[in-house]
């Protein structure tokens, strides 16, 4: 149930926001923006909240959960009115639209600049929409092309309709809720006290409903999607179930290959294992050995392929377990803050989410690994995210990434660790494909730039030798580690 006109000009009125100042912003969900206000020796936090079912603006006196990961539209806010005057918060007519005007003040140039934010308390299409005095679109908390609600448009005011009869739009009845068994409303000095105690009782449930249909909505579409894949690769892994085959074949090409006829495309022959007659393809222009050899590939390809198969079909099968426990980890949840932000996590592909560091990042049995792909990375890496005593490791007389393995207070870094680290510095070098790779390793505080050399290069001291055969075995463990958390 949301606030109709009515309503809204009431918690205006008590509001007195004409002359506030906006100390800070604060955005706990995508639906919902908080401003800490401050006027005449008075400080009012603002809840402005934008969810179906649960949107209103009113005073508040709980605390505002902060969100783990800055938003955007929060984070253009405080650039932008962070410390400006409202001039004036009125409401357009009767249109459920607030039009804040905002003074701001560059505290660099003393430059004015006037702002107008209107906050659309509509249903089903509300926003927060920050645009200059000429009422062009700067920024919105909802980007809706559609309704051309997006950066660059002019955002044009609800026409007001003339409505006489505005007594039909009632105000809920605040004043006399007493309290019967616990049930009803305590006593409410304003209406702003009453609406935060309304809503912090009922909305929570619509605004979770809201959430929750999403959610399963979402976990509907990826569930169907990861298991038509995980049923594609299984059933891939059956067709390379008969990779021993092509090896018969070529056994029995070796064996019979002297019956051969020219320019006939088949070998006719006699199966010693089954004793039946057969037919096998071979190329008449090539050898015996040379059409042996042909099976023998598809063999080799076909045991390869079957060892990457069965590698892939666990980390999809990890990845609907995962996803299973996150559907289940937000059913659960009854905060509706905190499921958005559950669902914000999991449903955002892991490509688009920000970067903290250049190159990539593992996790081996809780020690973190850095690894740098390029110069550029590893240069990146080297001033910026790594410190004095994590290790460094890089292969020995060939060009490639660098691998940094972050320290613990009082703790050596484990052999297995150190392998794993090693398998990623020969993994991302040119002794990719050798049989045995020498690398060096030594603490971060005992490398130094070299002058005049390209970026990234660098001369280590007291470091230590290690050799290493490359194992795919590990390589295989470190990318199921990566996949698992797309």
């Amino acid at each position: 149930m949301s606030l109709n006109c009515n309503e809204i000009n009431l918690i205006l009125e008590e509001l007195s926001l004409d002359g506030a100042y906006i100390q800070d912003i604060i955005q706990p969900g995508y639906d919902m923006l908080c401003l800490y206000t401050y006027k005449n020796s008075t400080a009012k936090t603002v809840i402005i909240c934008t969810a179906q079912n649960s949107v209103r603006i009113n005073q508040t006196n709980k605390k505002i959960t902060k969100n783990s990961t800055p938003l955007r539209f929060m984070e253009y806010l405080k650039s932008h009115v962070k410390g400006s005057r409202i001039e004036s918060a009125e409401q357009i007519g009767l249109e459920r639209v607030i039009k804040m005007q905002l003074l701001h003040t560059d505290s660099e140039t003393e430059q004015k600049i006037k702002y107008n934010m209107y906050i659309k308390l509509w249903n089903n299409a509300a926003n927060i929409l920050l645009c200059d005095e000429n009422d062009v679109i700067l920024e919105s908390m909802y980007r809706r092309p559609k309704q051309n609600e997006i950066k660059g448009q002019k955002y044009v005011l609800p026409e007001v309709k003339d409505i006489k009869n505005n007594e039909k739009f009632n105000v809920r009845e605040w004043r006399a809720v007493p309290l019967v068994n616990n049930e009803g409303c305590p006593p409410c000095s304003t209406f702003n006290e009453f609406i935060d105690y309304w809503y912090s009782e009922y909305a929570s449930n619509l605004s979770r409903d809201s959430l929750i249909q999403k959610v399963e909505k979402w976990y509907a579409i990826n569930h169907s999607k990861r298991l038509v894949a995980l049923k594609n690769l299984e059933e891939k892994l059956i067709s390379f179930e008969n990779a021993s085959f092509y090896k018969h074949q070529g056994d029995l090409i070796l064996s019979y290959g002297h019956q051969i006829v020219k320019n006939s495309p088949f070998l006719e022959c006699e199966d010693y294992e089954t004793g039946k007659q057969i037919r096998i393809k071979v190329d008449s222009d090539k050898s015996p050995q040379e059409n042996a050899n042909d099976y023998y590939k598809k063999y080799k390809k076909a045991i390869s392929g079957k060892e990457e198969l069965k590698h892939d079909i666990e980390i999809a099968k990890a990845q609907l377990q995962k996803l299973q426990e996150s559907y289940e980890q937000m059913l659960k949840e009854q905060n509706p803050i905190k499921i958005e932000q559950l669902f914000r996590k999991n449903s955002t592909p892991k490509q688009k989410l920000k970067k903290t560091h250049p190159g990539l990042e593992y996790i081996i049995d809780g020690w973190l690994l850095y690894v740098g792909r390029d110069a550029n990375e590893n240069d990146e890496l080297l001033r910026h995210f790594v410190r004095g005593e994590d290790l460094w490791l890089h292969v020995r007389d060939y060009h490639g990434g660098y691998v940094f393995i972050k320290s613990k207070k009082g703790k050596t870094v484990p052999l297995d660790v150190l392998l794993y680290a090693g398998n990623l510095a020969v993994y991302f070098s040119k002794a990719r494909n050798n049989t045995k790779v020498d690398l060096y390793y030594t603490h971060v505080k005992y490398l130094r730039r070299a002058k005049y050399a390209p970026k990234g290069t660098v001369l280590p001291t007291q470091e230590k030798n290690l050799c290493i055969t490359p194992d795919k075995d590990r390589l295989k463990r470190l990318d199921f580690i990566n996949k698992e958390n797309i």
